[in-house]
């Protein structure tokens, strides 16, 4: 592969270690608050895409209005945000990594299913929306991953081919966003195994975190 021009990042997961606590949040929710009888492996199944699809998914099309799924979108927020605060830090390696790639004139970008309301609570409280030249939130788009357009709206953003981007992620639907987007992707194996990857063509490489000297042959 040849040097990219650009890093495309999603948040959870891969920046920062906290989809336990999405986990924990949605399981509450779903299971305490709308009895929907999930295991919590249930529950880490369903965990893609925008909040609104996740309750398609689990109810069905029609059991909630849009405002209701609103609401229930942001109460499941506020809870992983108390919770996880006190723990909210990047992921060994990531502070380094961006310095590195900035310095190195390569473009920097978040691609997430998260709200914006996620995506400013991590930003900001850890002082690095500076590196990023572009964001595309669940707000941002039709269709979240795996559909490509997340990854492929960044890259116009960006000004840069598809080819030229290389896509940091933790879960196999965004990997497959990726590879639909013709991009090739660094897996960080914070929630899944690399054998949940297997069907996709398009790892570079696998990566605890981003100490991994794995990582120097991006550069």
């Amino acid at each position: 592969m040849a040097v990219p021009r650009a890093f495309l990042f999603d948040l959870n997961g891969t920046m920062i270690d906290d989809m336990g606590y999405h986990q924990e949040a949605w399981y509450d929710i779903l299971n305490e608050d709308l009895k929907a009888g999930l295991s919590r492996e249930a529950v880490k199944k369903e965990m893609y895409g925008k909040n609104s699809e996740l309750l398609v998914r689990v109810f069905g099309e029609g059991r909630f209005t849009a405002a209701e799924m609103d609401r229930w979108s942001m109460e499941k927020e506020r809870r992983y945000q108390r919770a996880y605060l006190p723990e909210l830090r990047l992921i060994d390696g990531l502070g380094a990594f961006l310095e590195r790639a900035k310095k190195q004139g390569i473009l920097l970008a978040i691609g997430s299913a998260a709200i914006n309301f996620n995506i400013d609570f991590v930003l900001d409280n850890l002082h690095i929306r500076h590196y990023f030249s572009a964001i595309v939130s669940a707000d941002d788009v039709a269709i979240s991953k795996p559909n490509p357009e997340t990854y492929l709206k960044l890259a116009e953003m960006l000004q840069v081919s598809p080819s030229e981007c290389v896509v940091f992620e933790d879960a196999p639907k965004g990997v497959e966003a990726a590879d639909n987007a013709g991009m090739q992707s660094v897996v960080i194996t914070t929630m899944h195994e690399p054998g949940e990857f297997a069907a996709y063509k398009n790892v570079w490489g696998y990566v605890q975190d981003y100490t991994d000297k794995k990582l120097d042959g991006l550069f």
